[in-house]
């Protein structure tokens, strides 16, 4: 019978005198280096390739825990790749995050969290089609717990790093993540034992000593605070690379305890490191506006707000500031913009027309 006619496969196979075994075993040693080249795209940072070939295998091998796993991995790091686990952090600045720091230099500005969130809602989906076939590594609890941090979905986030932990407790960004997340969930004792196992574990960490200052001061234990910030900004004398963080945080305790002046020299540290950090110009405006200097105070919010123009309280501040100095309709168009921002009314001390 002629090899061209189409007959049931394996009798075909047989005819033409290829072993089914042989075809099968070839088909299977394609599909395993489809996975490992997906596998090392993936750790060279080709995500999308990467993404583009583990798709391909699982379409013939959809029962495949290790190829849902790592597509859970690099949806995450697609996200990762655009700094959008740290911009959902930084993204509580201003709620119940405070002003916790990153090692990056530079603050994030506010990103829209929409894609990310798609994508991390996909990683998920993925984890949980392995996880039917296969236990999820730390690894892979790891990752699944920063997706749901960047779903704001903290309790979840605290739940699988806790697990994680568990499996693994020497992994010291595991522990500083823990941290992290507990202070989002306003558990600062327990932000400060995170923060604690990681730096045991990885000694002189700028980050977590600095979010265990945070931390402090989050339990207005504001002298281990200050302590913690200091250290932070000692570890890095040497450094030609420096995290600002510790240097404004400690601006911003000093400010709180009335203490404006002693702020001022650490916030003009802090820009000279990172000199378009806007939380760091908003303290600087703020000290100047304490200690009354008030060009000074205008010149620093004007700055934050080039940074960060639609954040609503540095429009409230710095209206005041032009009113100080007799600029009635600058005053005014402050404070508009800060009612627009906040949808309120304009404040009572609106200069009049």
């Amino acid at each position: 019978m002629p090899c061209g006619i189409v007959i049931p496969l394996i009798f075909a196979l047989v005819v033409c005198g290829i072993s089914p075994g042989a075809v099968l075993a070839q088909s299977a040693a394609q599909a395993e280096d489809l996975l490992s080249d997906a596998k090392s795209l993936f750790q060279q940072n080709k995500f999308t390739e990467a993404d583009r070939a583990v798709r391909q295998y699982l379409k013939d091998h959809p029962n495949s825990a290790e190829g849902h796993f790592l597509l859970g991995h690099i949806l995450f790091r697609e996200i990762q790749a655009h700094a959008m686990l740290e911009a959902q952090f930084q993204s509580q600045a201003h709620g119940p995050m405070g002003s916790a720091r990153t090692m990056g230099s530079t603050p994030l500005p506010t990103p829209d969290l929409a894609p990310a969130q798609e994508l991390a809602k996909a990683s998920l989906a993925e984890f949980t089609a392995g996880a039917r076939f296969h236990e999820p590594s730390a690894a892979d609890l790891k990752t699944v717990a920063l997706d749901y941090v960047l779903l704001v979905d903290y309790p979840d986030a605290d739940k699988w790093l806790t697990k994680m932990l568990e499996w693994a407790p020497n992994d010291s960004e595991g522990w500083y993540y823990l941290g992290r997340t507990k202070y989002n969930e306003n558990r600062f004792a327990q932000a400060i034992d995170a923060f604690q196992k990681c730096l045991k574990l990885d000694p002189q960490n700028v980050k977590a000593e600095d979010n265990l200052g945070l931390s402090f001061a989050g339990l207005g234990r504001n002298d281990e605070a200050s302590a913690a910030y200091k250290q932070a900004i000692a570890w890095q004398a040497q450094l030609l690379g420096k995290n600002p963080g510790p240097y404004i945080d400690l601006g911003s305790l000093l400010i709180d305890e009335n203490r404006p002046q002693d702020a001022v020299s650490f916030l003009l540290q802090a820009l000279e490191i990172a000199p378009r950090d806007s939380r760091a110009h908003e303290l600087l405006g703020k000290a100047y506006t304490r200690t009354e200097e008030f060009p000074k105070a205008q010149a620093e919010l004007e700055q934050a707000i080039e940074l960060s123009p639609q954040t609503p309280n540095l429009h409230c501040m710095l209206a005041p500031v032009y009113r100080k100095q007799g600029l009635a309709e600058k005053a005014k168009g402050e404070y508009d913009r800060c009612a627009a921002l906040t949808g309120t009314h304009s404040t009572p001390e609106t200069p009049r027309q």
